[in-house]
Parts: structure tokens; sequence; C-alpha cells
């Protein structure tokens, strides 16, 4: 009871929130859930700013003060009965930590991967997007934001942090994986981007490193479920899916460096995940949507360059029954048509905020 009267007393202040796209149920029981380093803390902590401290109940699962003192569902029971206490919050919850969830007016629970159970209403928070992106850094002009987000990336901590990129980028790293952890994203950020088996992944990582079958296997099992690392299934090409880490700063950290033109790829792709536009990649063609969009990353390419480089695929166009072409630049404009398939080239701020709004309609 006292460690839950001393979590009661703590008053978690959050200055400068910047507000995000994604919105919590004003009365219904959560489940916030989303990948390490999203915002989902940050969020909650604003939340509950405005509830009332003396029926409100916010317990960090990680504080070290519970290591050897495990919360009971009997005993939340009892203080939240005793303590009239109306919100109770329920943050790095693990699946299983508690048999059952206590009986309270509202309960918000926060998850890196979302919960198995009816009770609470699932809600994922992914890192921002290029418009989230914007809004943290104020001040900021879109022509040079663009820039920023690409040496930043889409994690809100780097996003706000004074410090240098790469300092912030050590913190989160060395604070969010242990040890093996870190040596496995090191073997993922040399082939980021590229196809990928998890036997692949295993016997690169044992060249490197000592480590068990066992171990990388329920490993990337759980950094696939939490979306730290996105497998994408391939149209053209059968072996291995496209493997992409969740964040193209931290790819890039994670390495001697990449090309910009992996970093826009990888953009894209993000932008799409974020969006929830389920794709498959065309080989090195693309991504391509369930309604055979095409989406070509080609941050430079005029439009005479595409234009020779379609002709040359256009069989391939055909025999995917590709409907429509959308190449993504970082500031042409273009379109042009081969019989009857339509390509457009679209900045992708432009790009990025069209999708947005197909989300929200």
């Amino acid at each position: 009871m006292e460690l839950l009267e001393y979590y009661q007393n703590q008053r978690h202040v959050m200055e400068n929130y910047t507000p995000r796209k994604c919105q919590i149920p004003a009365h219904d029981d959560v489940n916030l859930f989303g990948v390490r380093g999203a915002g989902k803390t940050a969020m909650i902590l604003d939340l509950i700013q405005e509830e009332d401290p003396e029926t409100t109940l916010y317990i960090d699962l990680d504080d070290p003060n519970l290591i050897f003192n495990q919360l009971t569902t009997l005993s939340l029971q009892q203080y939240i009965d005793q303590g009239g206490i109306m919100l109770l919050v329920l943050d790095h919850y693990i699946e299983g930590y508690l048999p059952a969830f206590p009986n309270v007016d509202r309960l918000i629970v926060l998850s890196r991967i979302g919960l198995h159970t009816k009770d609470l209403i699932p809600v994922e928070l992914f890192p921002l997007d290029y418009e989230e992106f914007l809004a943290f850094e104020s001040g900021t002009v879109r022509s040079s934001g663009f820039n920023h987000f690409l040496r930043a990336g889409t994690l809100p901590l780097i996003a706000r942090s004074q410090k240098t990129n790469m300092q912030s980028m050590k913190t989160f790293l060395h604070s969010a994986f242990n040890e093996n952890e870190i040596k496995l994203l090191l073997i993922l950020a040399q082939h980021h981007t590229k196809h990928l088996t998890t036997h692949q992944v295993y016997t690169f990582a044992k060249e490197r490193f000592k480590v068990s079958k066992d171990w990388l296997y329920k490993t990337m099992k759980h950094f696939t479920q939490e979306k730290l690392v996105l497998f994408i299934e391939d149209r053209y090409q059968k072996s291995g899916k496209k493997m992409l880490l969740f964040d193209l700063a931290f790819a890039k950290y994670l390495t001697r460096g990449q090309p910009f033109i992996l970093q826009f790829d990888t953009m894209i792709a993000l932008a799409l995940m974020k969006h929830r536009i389920e794709v498959q990649t065309l080989g090195i063609h693309g991504y391509v949507t369930r309604e055979n969009e095409l989406i070509i990353p080609a941050p430079f390419e005029s439009e005479e360059s595409l234009w020779v480089k379609s002709q040359s695929k256009f069989s391939i166009y055909k025999k995917y029954d590709i409907k429509k072409v959308t190449i993504v630049t970082v500031a042409n404009s273009y379109e042009y048509q081969i019989e009857k398939l339509h390509f457009e080239a679209i900045p992708f701020n432009e790009w990025s905020v069209i999708h947005d709004e197909m989300l929200f309609e």
C-alpha cells in the first residue's frame, strides 16, 4: 500500500507537449500500444494532467521499486476501492504481468505489443509522420523541414531533443535495448531494405557474436510484433521479404552511412505503414497497393529519364495489372501517360499529406 501511495503522490509534469494525430477515446478502457520510442508515455502523461490527481493512479511497471515488490490484482483492487481511484494507468505493461485487471472506472494500459484482450479498446501509436514532425519542429519552414526529417527521423524524443542527433540516438539505443538486442540491430541495419529471411539473419548474426537460434528467433518474432522490424512481401520475387527497421535515422545511425536513395525509399515505405496502406514490393520497381497502384521512390529523376525507364518496364506493369503509377520525388512534379496507364510525379511533402487526408476521411 505504501508503494501505491508513493505512486499516487508523484506529480508528472509535461511541458511543451505537442499533440499527436492519434486520439485516445475519452471515457473507454484503452490499450495504447506501439513501438518503443513512439511517444506513448508522453501522450498519457499529458492526458492525466487534466484528471483529478486524487482519483488518478499512474504506475510505471519499469520502476525499479517493483523488482522485488511485484504488484498483484488484489493489492491494486484494495487500493482502488479504499482510495476512490477512478483512473488507473499501467505503463510498460507486458502481457501476463497480472492474471486479471482490477475493476476500476477507467483503465489505460500502455504496451509495446497489442494485448490479447477484448476488455480494452486497442489504439496503436506510430512514431511521427512527416506532418507531426513539422509540428515538433516549431518555426521550421517546409523546405528545411524535409532535411531535418531525414537527419532526425521519426522518434519524438529525437525530434525534440536539444542535443545533437547522434547523442540523442545513442541515449535511446542504450536505454531501450539490451546488449544482445543492440548486436542484432547492428546486423539488421547492415541489411536494411534487403530481401531477407529470419534464417539468413541468424546465419549473419552467429558469424559476428555468440547467439542461440532459439533466442534469435524469439527476439525476431518480438521485434516483428512490436514493428521494430518490418517485413514486406514481394509480388515479383518469392525469395525472402524486404526488411526495414522502424526509423530511417535509426537505421542510418547503426551503420557507417546509407545512400540517400535507401533513406528516401525507407521514408516512403514507413509513411505507407503509418497510414495503414497495405503494400507489397514489386521487386526493385516500387511498392504496390491492394488497388494496384505502383508507388516508385525516385527523389531526383527527371520526367525524361522516368519516361524512358517506364517504357522499358511497361511489360512488367501490364503483367501485374498496374492501374496507376505514382512517382514520389523530393521536389519535381510532372505527369505523362503510356497507352492508358497514367504516371504522376509528386513531391514527398505533398504526397504524404494526400495520404494523411485519405486516412482521416
